[in-house]
């Protein structure tokens, strides 16, 4: 072809040398490329790019936000100077085997662009559907770009060695080893992401807690080798992904698709003040509300045992009384069940625990209808408000251990008596003196 254009340009009175021929066939060649360039990106983009900003599809909008069809027309323009090199070069010039080796490489690096704008897109459209957002896209697809550079790189190295790309894949198996140390935490962490996919074990947005690396806060990525926890303090902590399948972690996603979230604790009562409650102290409690249905309920059951029995109830050891502790415990039940921001369809109850030096821990084990935090901590704070403020009304203290004003106050009384018994001594010898 580059002769028959010589002859062309002969024929109409250009006269030339060799490099003089080459250079025009160069020019030529840059010429009909950056036609071809234009026409793709000024014409058939554009064209493109309209229909797909107009375009209700997830897809063709995530295609082209990734430069798909940029790169994708680079690689075009690649092999038509490839081809154009064969057209107009001839076969024993040493600029075509240059020309078309660099037009070879050219089409590589843009068809790994254009897989990585490919992969990009689907991570995007994976990102924006709900029934695809649990899956470790990105660690999967990081593998998939892994393996396309390692494909390419090869493919490279052959072309610029001149050997085939088998002959440097048999050199490579006896590199296995050193490949496999190198790449180690990529392999553990695309097993441990198609383990944690497959198990359902962690998604983005899950409440991830792993004391051990410091997370504790909210899932915002899960790529190839690493986890990204962004805390409740807004720091980012890095979990490798692999650590997640050898490790413990807790997940609470079940608290908050379960639509209730935990209160579990206890006020510590001083057993001194469990007593029986008296007539008057029944009656009393007897006006409240919530208690009224439990206290006629339980001293019918307990007058009847006593009746049935012929027991004398003027030694107070014997048969059944009521006790402010377990009235308590009765109306502290009765209070959690009327509340309106209690879950009564999950576990709900007050139950009694082990006795210690710190008193009679009675534990309050319910479940908020919010899994909010400010607003759990919000609702936590009222009923333990509660608590503390009913107790007296049944004869009841909290256990506290004595603190310094405690101790001060005992003290005050004998700092008092002995300054009164100073100032008799005093007196006493003035009237002995006169």
């Amino acid at each position: 072809m580059q002769q028959q254009f010589t002859e062309w340009l002969k024929n109409h009175g250009v006269e030339f040398s060799d490099v003089t021929g080459l250079i025009s066939v160069l020019g030529l060649i840059v010429l009909i490329s950056l036609v071809v360039h234009l026409i793709l990106h000024r014409v058939v983009l554009r064209f493109v790019e309209n229909r797909a900003r107009k375009s209700e599809k997830l897809w063709k909008r995530s295609l082209f936000e990734n430069k798909l069809f940029n790169r994708f027309a680079l690689m075009i323009q690649g092999i038509i100077i490839y081809i154009q090199a064969g057209l107009w070069l001839t076969p024993d010039s040493v600029v075509l085997n240059w020309v078309q080796t660099l037009s070879i490489l050219w089409i590589q690096l843009f068809a790994l662009l254009t897989i990585f704008s490919f992969l990009d897109a689907l991570y995007l459209m994976g990102q924006r559907k709900t029934e695809t957002r649990a899956l470790p896209l990105k660690g999967i697809f990081q593998s998939i770009k892994i393996v396309s550079v390692l494909i390419i790189g090869i493919f490279v190295i052959s072309i610029l060695v001149g050997k085939s790309p088998l002959l440097i894949l048999s050199g490579l198996g006896a590199m296995t080893a050193v490949v496999m140390l190198v790449f180690k935490d990529p392999i553990l962490g695309l097993v441990a992401g198609i383990q944690l996919s497959a198990n359902n074990m962690l998604e983005v947005g899950d409440w991830l807690e792993m004391p051990e690396f410091g997370a504790d806060g909210d899932v915002i990525e899960i790529a190839l080798t690493t986890v990204k926890v962004r805390n409740w303090d807004k720091t980012i902590t890095t979990v490798p992904t692999y650590a997640l399948i050898s490790n413990s972690f807790k997940n609470w996603r079940g608290m908050i698709e379960a639509g209730g979230r935990r209160i579990k604790r206890s006020v510590l009562i001083d057993s001194t003040s469990v007593e029986f409650m008296s007539d008057e102290v029944i009656q009393r409690l007897n006006h409240s509300k919530l208690l009224a249905p439990y206290l006629q309920q339980k001293l019918e059951e307990v007058n009847q045992y006593n009746k049935e029995n012929g027991l004398d109830m003027s030694f107070r050891i014997n048969g059944r009384r009521l006790t402010n502790l377990g009235t308590f415990r009765a109306y502290l039940l009765s209070y959690l069940k009327s509340h309106p921001q209690i879950h009564q369809e999950l576990t709900l109850m007050v139950r009694q625990l082990e006795a210690s030096a710190n008193g009679i821990p009675l534990e309050v084990y319910v479940f908020t209808k919010t899994t909010e935090w400010a607003a759990y901590e919000g609702i936590q704070s009222d009923i333990f408000d509660h608590i503390f403020a009913v107790l007296p009304e049944f004869g009841l203290r909290v256990h506290q251990t004595p603190t310094g004003h405690d101790v001060r106050s005992l003290a005050l009384p004998k700092q008092e008596s002995g300054e009164k018994r100073g100032f008799i001594d005093s007196e006493s010898r003035q009237n002995k003196s006169s």
